[in-house]
């Protein structure tokens, strides 16, 4: 080993989470390290993404998180120059039963307190923004504007770019071996290769966090379930929003699908049961599956060809909430995992917070998102859009 290097903050991943932490965190003028097991920045679950960015939740913390992340996204070209593909074409969540339609509706009024743009749009205003969609049994959906999506990407990569010029250092294909702790607070990060002294260590390994964790001697209840997506030959515009269908069908429990820029059609399915582990084979079944509820929903999508499919995996947790914040056992140790799914969405938003936590200036809403999202929770709530 060479002579100790020494930082003030080591992120654990350098995905949709860790590449803009470390970009924030070096903005401000902290020294950073960033160790990632693969060869590059987002090549775990974030290439696995859809792109889809919406603060459209039934969680206060999520929603705060996610429409940070809406913001920074949606004004990144002209504060960055980069094109990240972004796009506000909004998020429904549309109605074919009674249950869907009451649960959605019983959130507005939170969802607009917290300062939401969304609404109840009825079965006819709808089809306005996105027509096509089967009009059979629709009884309407909400509509959030300002939601939208971005490429994945592009996104990690100019997160990427613009951390190593603010002094950000990134080690690829360098795993970690150990995390030792001394007297409650952590002392040193070793590798396959180096050993480096931190004062903040971020667990930010997606999927894999549990195993990063329990180096620490913390165990983490995030367990990984793979998921499935497809992408389509590119058709003339039709429509903007990502839609999504909460009914459960067999095999699926929700299902939902956009229009790419290019005009190709991306979809994906929540399976039932759940798919757990590190599975990453995609299937025939999930074609079969996801091709007929997306014909469901929009039939003149019938005829499209599909180009290719694949899997990735879903750090869950037991209530579908992200565990974030400081680990009461560690002194320095920082969680940032368990993201279920929509780490892209909530990334740019749990960086500035995680920055502001390390900074110690955390705002009010910030300070709430901790406290609800922190590991000694009960984990008892439960997101209800998941």
């Amino acid at each position: 080993m060479n002579q100790e290097q020494v930082y003030d903050v080591i992120i654990a991943g350098a995905g949709s989470v860790g590449t803009p932490t470390a970009m924030y965190l070096a903005q401000a003028g902290l020294s950073v390290l960033v160790l990632e097991t693969l060869p590059s920045c987002g090549q775990a679950s974030n290439k696995h993404a859809i792109g889809g960015v919406r603060a459209t939740h039934s969680d206060p913390a999520k929603i705060y998180l996610c429409a940070d992340s809406i913001d920074i996204l949606s004004t990144w070209q002209e504060t960055y120059g980069d094109d990240i593909e972004w796009r506000s074409g909004g998020y429904s969540f549309v109605a074919y039963d009674e249950n869907v339609e009451a649960n959605l509706k019983s959130l507005l009024a939170v969802q607009k307190s917290l300062g939401l743009n969304i609404d109840w749009l009825s079965a006819d205003q709808i089809l306005q923004p996105i027509p096509g969609l089967q009009p059979e049994g629709l009884r309407g959906g909400t509509f959030s504007p300002e939601d939208g999506s971005a490429s994945p990407l592009k996104t990690v990569a100019a997160f990427y770019e613009h951390a190593k010029n603010f002094g950000a250092d990134f080690h690829f294909n360098e795993k970690v071996r150990q995390v030792n702790v001394e007297h409650g607070h952590i002392q040193w990060v070793i590798t396959d290769r180096e050993r480096y002294t931190c004062r903040y260590f971020i667990n930010a390994a997606g999927s894999w966090a549990g195993e990063v964790s329990a180096m620490l001697g913390v165990p983490l209840p995030v367990q990984p379930e793979a998921h499935e997506a497809a992408i389509t030959e590119p058709t003339q515009p039709l429509f903007d929003a990502m839609v999504v269908d909460m009914r459960p069908m067999p095999g699926s429990n929700n299902f939902y699908f956009y229009q790419h820029p290019t005009g190709k059609i991306i979809f994906c399915l929540t399976p039932d049961p759940p798919i757990l582990g590190f599975l990453n084979q995609n299937t025939s079944g999930f074609l079969t599956a996801g091709s007929q509820r997306l014909i469901d929903l929009m039939p003149k999508l019938m005829n499209l060809r599909l180009r290719r499919s694949w899997r990735g995996t879903y750090p869950m947790t037991p209530d579908g909430l992200p565990i974030l914040g400081s680990v009461d056992s560690v002194d320095g140790y920082i969680l940032a995992t368990g993201l279920c799914g929509q780490g892209f969405m909530l990334g740019p938003g749990i960086a500035r917070l995680l920055t502001h936590l390390v900074e110690g200036c955390l705002n009010p809403q910030e300070q709430a998102c901790l406290e609800s999202l922190n590991l000694q929770r009960a984990f008892t709530s439960e997101e209800r859009l998941k």
